[in-house]
């Protein structure tokens, strides 16, 4: 991670360059991504999921994510996160600089075959491989290393995931030698206090260190309920997306991710530090809107506007 990431009191992280552009049927043009990554970290954001070292067929949307994971590791102080869902995805975002790397780990085996084509105990050796290469690097080309434990508060194909499984497979992973997981909402599934239970349970069978960040889906209209929750908690990073675009393309009815610029207003009006300028954010979905014409952009707070007395954190 870039050592002159400015201290926030909650980190957002952007995904909607990954999980956004990935589940829409347009492909942006390179330098319109170029051009949303410049505006955002203008704006403030200072981590971004870019994009996911996938072959091009499978998602033609992110065939430039190369590219754009150089470009914007030139940004001082920008966190350049990416997708990968095995050990010759993670040597490509190695190679190109990226300094966060997420590999998915579905807790629902049905998601994980219709995802990575693999099952539960197939996705651990890969996980352990991975793990492997990673020390064989030297420290400072060596990204940070985080599994995204995915379904993990229900899946669309397989319905309610044991909280169990859960927690055994992020203990086993964690046991791996991976720098950390998180946990992902994919399906929209996730309530307050699902998310309470799973995140005490990981803390407890893995340690706090280990569990920073989550990613939430509004699908049901719980996204910012379970991102205060997780605020509660003292989780430090939470991922959006602008515009609310994205969703899963492999799990059906996976929409809606969370706002940037209602998480930003909500977070910033309680008086937590986003370092991220809203007013700013909000002119970046135009940039977006420009590029992407046929697709709906969501959120409340680009609607209604920024109320009178409005201050940011």
């Amino acid at each position: 991670m870039p050592a002159t990431m400015k201290k926030v009191d909650v980190l957002i992280s952007e995904v909607g360059l990954r999980d956004g552009l990935q589940s829409i049927q347009p492909i942006m043009p390179t330098a319109s991504k170029r051009a949303w990554i410049a505006a955002q970290y203008a704006a403030g954001c200072r981590e971004m999921e870019v994009g996911s070292f996938v072959p091009p067929g499978l998602l033609p949307q992110l065939a430039d994510t190369a590219e754009i994971v150089r470009y914007a590791t030139g940004l001082e102080g920008l966190c350049v996160a990416a997708l990968a869902p095995n050990l010759r995805g993670l040597r490509d975002a190695a190679a190109n600089g990226a300094h966060k790397v997420t590999l998915p780990f579905s807790m629902s085996e049905s998601h994980s075959l219709k995802n990575l084509n693999r099952t539960h105990s197939q996705v651990i050796e890969e996980i352990r491989a991975c793990v492997e290469f990673l020390r064989s690097l030297p420290t400072r080309q060596r990204p940070q290393f985080e599994v995204s434990l995915s379904t993990a508060f229900g899946c669309t194909l397989e319905g309610p995931v044991p909280e169990n499984r859960v927690l055994s497979l992020a203990e086993q992973v964690v046991e791996l030698g991976v720098d950390e997981v998180s946990l992902s909402d994919t399906t929209g599934y996730g309530n307050p206090q699902q998310l309470k239970r799973l995140v005490l349970g990981i803390r407890q069978n893995c340690g706090r260190e280990k569990l920073c960040g989550v990613h939430l889906h509004n699908t049901r209209g719980q996204g910012l309920a379970n991102a205060l929750m997780a605020v509660e908690l003292g989780i430090t990073t939470l991922d959006s997306s602008l515009g609310g675009i994205g969703g899963c393309p492999f799990a059906p009815g996976a929409s809606g991710n969370i706002v940037t610029e209602d998480l930003v207003f909500m977070l910033e009006s309680m008086g937590l530090s986003t370092g991220i300028d809203l007013a700013a954010l909000i002119e970046v979905r135009e940039l977006v809107s420009a590029a992407l014409p046929e697709v709906e952009l969501f959120g409340f707070t680009p609607d209604a506007g920024l109320p009178i007395g409005y201050r940011a954190a």
